[in-house]
Parts: C-alpha cells; sequence; structure tokens
C-alpha cells in the first residue's frame, strides 16, 4: 500500500476518447466534496489532461526529502494532483514514444518506462489521503500494462471500467475485464460515458449512439453496472473550469450517477 494513503482506485478504459480522464477529476471532486481527503495521480504518460481538466495547466511540481510534492487544486489543500503534464514545458508538446523506442537510452525495452511509472507511484508524497484516483493509459498499451503490473503491488481497492455505447468500445471492454481478470485487479464496476445527449433546451435525454451495451456486458461479465452519463453541455462546461458537477449541477443525471458512485465506493462516510 502506498504511504499516507488508504484507498487506490484505478480508472480503466478498452479504449482512448471514452471520458476516463473527465471520469477521473469529476470521481474526485465529488469525493473530495462528500469530505474526504482526495489524490489525483495522471500516469497516461501519452496523454496527461488532468491538469487542463482542473485548471493546473503550467503548475509546477517540487522535490522535498519525501518525495514529490503534488500540486493542490483548492486552498484547503483537499484535492492533490500529479501528472507527468506538469513536466513538460507546454501542454501541445506531448510526450512521444513509440514502443521500444521509448527506452532508447536504456539497454532493455521499457526499462525507462517502468522506472519513471513506479516513481510516480511510489515517490510522490501523499499526505493522508482517504482515497487515491489513478487515471490509467488506455487499452493494452505498453504503459497501461507497465502500469497494471506495479499497481497489483499496491494492494488497491479495484477499477472502475469506462465504456461508451458503441459497440468497438464494448469490445474493447471485454479485453480490459479479462486483463483486469488474468492480472488480479479487482473490477468495481462498468460505467457507460456519452450516454445518450441530454438537450440545453428541454433537458430531453435522446440517444444519439447504440444503447444498453454497458449494463448488457456488466451483466455478462457478473460485475456491477456503475450507470449511464449522457452528453450534457452543461457538465462539460463544468469539466473544463475544473468545477464539480454535483456542486454546480446537482440535479442534472450526471450528479446523480457520481454521487451514486462516490457512496459506492465510500459507504461509510468519511471515517472509512
Amino acid at each position: 500500500m502506498l504511504t499516507g494513503v488508504k484507498h487506490v482506485i484505478l480508472v480503466l478504459s478498452g479504449k482512448g476518447g471514452v471520458g476516463k480522464s473527465t471520469v477521473s477529476t469529476q470521481l474526485a471532486l465529488t469525493l473530495k466534496e462528500a469530505g474526504f481527503k482526495v489524490g489525483i495521480l495522471d500516469v497516461d504518460l501519452c496523454g496527461p489532461s488532468v491538469p487542463y481538466l482542473l485548471q493546473l495547466e503550467g503548475k509546477d511540481v517540487h522535490q522535498s526529502p519525501h518525495g514529490w510534492v503534488p500540486v493542490f487544486a483548492d486552498k484547503e489543500q483537499r484535492l492533490a494532483v500529479m501528472s507527468i503534464g506538469f513536466l513538460l514545458k507546454d501542454r501541445n508538446d506531448g510526450v512521444v514514444w513509440r514502443g521500444p523506442k521509448k527506452n532508447a537510452m536504456t539497454t532493455h525495452p521499457l526499462v525507462l518506462l517502468a522506472a519513471m511509472i513506479k516513481q510516480f507511484l511510489t515517490d510522490v508524497y501523499w499526505q493522508d489521503i482517504d482515497y487515491l484516483i489513478i487515471d490509467t493509459p488506455p487499452g493494452t498499451s505498453d504503459e497501461h500494462i507497465t502500469v497494471m503490473e506495479n499497481v497489483r503491488e499496491l494492494n488497491c481497492d479495484g477499477a472502475v471500467i469506462v465504456t461508451t455505447p458503441q459497440k468497438v468500445a464494448i469490445e474493447d471492454v471485454r479485453k480490459e475485464i479479462t486483463f483486469c481478470r488474468k492480472t488480479g485487479i479487482p473490477i468495481l464496476g462498468i460505467l457507460e460515458n456519452m450516454s445518450g445527449f441530454v438537450c440545453p433546451t428541454c433537458s430531453e435525454c435522446t440517444n444519439i449512439f447504440s444503447s444498453g451495451g454497458g449494463s448488457s456486458l456488466a451483466e455478462l461479465a457478473g460485475v456491477p453496472f456503475l450507470g449511464c452519463l449522457p452528453l450534457d453541455s452543461r457538465v462539460g462546461a463544468c469539466g473544463e473550469k475544473g468545477q464539480s458537477c454535483v456542486a454546480q449541477l446537482p440535479d442534472s443525471p450526471a450528479a446523480a450517477v457520481f454521487r451514486s458512485l462516490a457512496a459506492r465506493l465510500a459507504p461509510t462516510g468519511v471515517n472509512s
């Protein structure tokens, strides 16, 4: 287990572009609103977006005798954030690696990658964090596999798998479920994002993709279904401002889903 961390939650996806980082940040904000001290660890090395989503771009991290000190997203210092994005001079720079060339300076492929990820997982100075949300690389890339291999040693609570209703995304989630089971990572459930579109005028929700794929897969796989998050322009605006949809839009469908998810993860409240 990580020093200074009580619970570790992974947020996974079978493919990119399903809203995994948005789910990670909104879940973290919801837990913070519930009174917990929360950390977000963004180890999506090829596309770190958590600093952008929490309005933290350009912030610096520094070393202390105890390790890297995370950036706090709030004045009360109840939401701590660590991301590879803080180590980039410009968001447009990106981290451009390709297969074994990711470690061109090493004698063994993936050695540098593994060392960097392990440092992110073990050398950050988390101070009395109730929940650490780990935003992982998508799919089963080198980064993803390396993260999961290191996470197994942390005795994490489990993984929330994010999907979208399209068939191609559902098929990728099947692979992710198999991957989790082979690596011994508990599956907390499947969350279906982009499940319908909420009209900004009348608030009616219309399915623009197929529907029911996430719940059907959860039933077939024997794992909990955590709910449906519709596309909602108001929630999107909150996300890009680093705001909690639970606090700003308490009556929205998204707020209900995140409250339910937080209650499932922390059923006994702040003292859990």
